[in-house]
């Protein structure tokens, strides 16, 4: 998502420190989440792979997960610090600065938690948390991602690729997009109702991107489920967009016949489209899009050259081919 304030020169104070209470209210969503990682344990999944040990704070319930095979998955950069993946974010419901996120979503619910997958598919269906979590062998991914304010982290994601959940569900041959929905909560969530955005928040990507297999479908990072401020219990991580692309809290996917209208695109349609893919060369219409500033680095870094389409062109460059990425932005 988008702040127009860059703030990442704040020092951080305590107050900003993920309190206690968010682990605490959230004990059954663990429980949930360890009995999911069990299933897949138990199916042998989990048994038969080296497992990726991360360094993690350990105050949240853990999720077991196998490196990844697929290719571009394992970047070899140094992971951005815990602290900073969770007290930095963009998450508007809760809040428009940095650290709203994470003293805001101190007592958001996650359980029950439902998604249903519905529109044009043979076998729509509203899976449930556990089922979910146990829908396919849980995997990490340490992913580069890039902001379109300019800031940049690098994440070690735990999930499984969305087209294990897309072919369970079996799209038909209308579909050629998928559409994303949000939970929007105004009791548990401060901002929703603000105008800031358009509630629910909406996203969507082709049914090629939906199907590649850097698409990940994330529960968890650092080894961990996923905290409250980072989009729990389950979201979506692409790594090659700009990371408002990413939707979290996800309730609903939806698949369409039409190019759904992403919430950023409706708010300001000049300089948010569809597609949001990772592109130095087009700059945002109010600030260039050629460097980026990695999180952690401190204040006097040296600006990063950002890599086109965030550094994955290998592996996903081939979707685009003659498109005119500078107006498909």
């Amino acid at each position: 998502m988008h702040f127009l304030k860059d703030r990442g020169f704040q020092h951080r104070i305590a107050s900003e420190i993920t309190p206690q209470a968010v682990y605490e209210e959230r004990r059954r969503w663990i429980q949930m989440a360890a009995a999911g990682a069990a299933l897949a344990a138990g199916a042998g999944h989990l048994g038969r792979a080296h497992a990726q040990t991360v360094t993690a704070p350990g105050k949240l319930a853990k999720l077991p997960a196998v490196r990844s095979a697929v290719a571009g998955a394992n970047t070899m950069e140094k992971p951005t610090a815990y602290e900073d993946v969770t007290t930095y974010n963009n998450f508007y419901e809760f809040g428009t600065d940095k650290a709203d996120p994470a003293r805001n979503a101190t007592k958001f619910k996650t359980t029950p938690w439902t998604v249903a997958v519905e529109g044009e598919v043979k076998k729509p269906k509203v899976y449930d948390l556990a089922e979910l979590l146990k829908l396919a062998p849980m995997e990490e991914r340490i992913y580069r991602m890039r902001c379109v304010e300019g800031w940049s982290m690098v994440i070690p994601w735990v999930g499984y690729s969305l087209a294990e959940l897309i072919k369970q569900v079996e799209p038909t041959g209308n579909a050629k997009f998928v559409e994303f929905v949000t939970l929007a909560d105004p009791k548990q969530m401060p901002f929703v109702g603000s105008r800031v955005l358009e509630w629910p928040y909406v996203e969507g990507l082709r049914m090629d991107e939906a199907m590649h297999p850097l698409t990940l479908l994330s529960f968890g990072l650092y080894g961990e489920v996923l905290p409250n401020q980072n989009g729990a219990p389950v979201r979506l991580t692409v790594p090659w967009k700009y990371g408002f692309k990413s939707a979290k809290s996800l309730v609903k996917i939806r698949f369409v016949e039409k190019q759904p209208t992403s919430s950023w695109t409706k708010a300001a349609q000049q300089e948010y489209g569809f597609y949001s893919n990772v592109n130095p060369k087009v700059d945002h219409p109010r600030w260039s899009q050629a460097t980026e500033r990695r999180i952690g680095e401190g204040l006097f870094a040296k600006r990063r050259p950002t890599l086109m389409f965030n550094g994955y062109e290998p592996q996903v460059g081939q979707l685009y081919a003659g498109m005119d990425l500078a107006k498909n932005f």
